[in-house]
């Protein structure tokens, strides 16, 4: 049996990706502030509400999950660590973002996942079952935005950690296999909060309403059953997988 473990699954493509697993009859363990009325009708799902700005609550978060799945009496084949979570704002010049806006998007989107990587590993360091980090970025982390610093940093920084944990894995005899995903852009509320501003106050306002109006964005659906098929392959550890490829 899979066990997979989600965070920000209230919402957006975590909520999508965590219902096809439960259909495919898997675990899964979600990790955000709001529950999902959707999720939570589905017997396999258990919630738990905890906000990953709380970077110090961590380790006892993921201790209490591998706990459940310890405790599991079905034969574990894979336990996998979906690092989904992130916030877009602030949308704005760094002159103009607080530091408390800039501290909460990096806790959250980048200090978050890489102690949940962390504790993760160390949790499961001795299982023989097959271990996977699927780290959800984006095509920011590697092309600069005007008022998106905080939210381009953090995605670049999450690239280069999956490289850099890659690059220790590779080196063990029974390694975790840790990837980026890029998943391109996709309608979800993250999107519309981009889309809504006016100019003034985000600079790229007008490219997100027009990457909507002329339907690029892709649906929640079928990134989640392109991500699903990643989650199946074997992928070299830290390599950054892009939306195009499997």
């Amino acid at each position: 049996m899979n066990h997979f473990i989600i965070t920000g699954t209230s919402k957006g493509i975590g909520e999508k990706l965590a219902q096809l697993l439960l259909e495919e009859g898997y675990f899964v363990y979600g990790i955000s502030r709001g529950a999902s009325a959707l999720l939570s009708s589905y017997t396999k799902y258990e919630h738990f509400n905890f906000d990953l700005g709380n970077v110090l609550g961590i380790e006892r978060l993921v201790s209490e999950i591998a706990g459940r799945i310890n405790g599991n009496s079905i034969r574990t084949e894979m336990i996998c660590l979906i690092n989904n979570a992130a916030m877009l704002e602030p949308l704005k010049s760094i002159d103009q973002c607080s530091p408390e806006e800039i501290n909460t998007n990096l806790q959250v989107s980048l200090i978050a996942p890489t102690v949940l990587t962390a504790c993760f590993i160390k949790q499961f360091n001795h299982v023989s079952a097959r271990r996977k980090i699927m780290n959800i970025s984006s095509g920011s982390g590697s092309y600069p935005a005007p008022g998106m610093s905080v939210y381009c940093t953090a995605k670049a920084g999450m690239n280069m950690f999956t490289r850099c944990v890659g690059e220790e894995q590779r080196r063990r005899e029974h390694p975790v296999e840790i990837i980026a995903v890029d998943p391109g852009m996709v309608d979800t509320e993250m999107q519309a909060v981009a889309r809504e501003k006016s100019e003034e106050q985000y600079e790229m306002a007008n490219f997100f309403k027009r990457a909507h109006q002329s339907g690029q964005l892709q649906s929640t659906e079928n990134l989640g059953k392109h991500l699903l098929n990643i989650i199946h392959s074997k992928i070299e550890a830290g390599k950054l997988v892009a939306h195009s490829e499997e």
